[in-house]
């Protein structure tokens, strides 16, 4: 009879301390779309809040609050009247989308601090928060 292995426990738990440290992190470079809208909500948003989708996109439906500046158009010039010192947070369409993970590196290559907000609009519609848009 062959024996049955756990694949939960094939690989060992880390220790609390790293365990710590790698949700810390991650929690450094990513947000979610109930803490993003409660801030806004409640006036103490100092982030920059900002749809990475194309100008269609945004028109037709953005989470309301965000302004719009597309993945492929990030640039110094772009984005030279922003404050370095002011988190920006992105979004993108949803979790199989990755242009709010390429816009936060782009974005953190020019010296801001940068996170992503986990699920898009997709998760920020899913969850009932306001957009507005043509479509909305």
């Amino acid at each position: 009879m062959e024996t049955v292995r756990s694949l939960v426990l094939e690989t060992p738990a880390a220790s609390p301390e790293q365990a710590h440290r790698h949700y810390i992190n991650k929690l450094s470079v990513e947000t979610d779309a109930s803490d993003v809208c409660d801030d806004l909500k409640n006036g103490v948003a100092d982030f920059l809040f900002v749809d990475v989708r194309s100008a269609r996109a945004y028109e037709e439906c953005h989470a309301v609050g965000a302004i719009n500046l597309p993945s492929d158009k990030i640039t110094a010039e772009t984005t030279a009247g922003w404050d370095k010192k002011k988190l920006i947070v992105v979004y993108c369409w949803g979790p199989a989308c990755n242009g709010a993970a390429k816009s936060a590196a782009s974005l953190s290559a020019l010296g801001f601090q940068v996170k992503e907000m986990l699920g898009g609009i997709e998760y920020w519609r899913r969850e009932g928060h306001d957009v507005e848009g043509k479509l909305a």
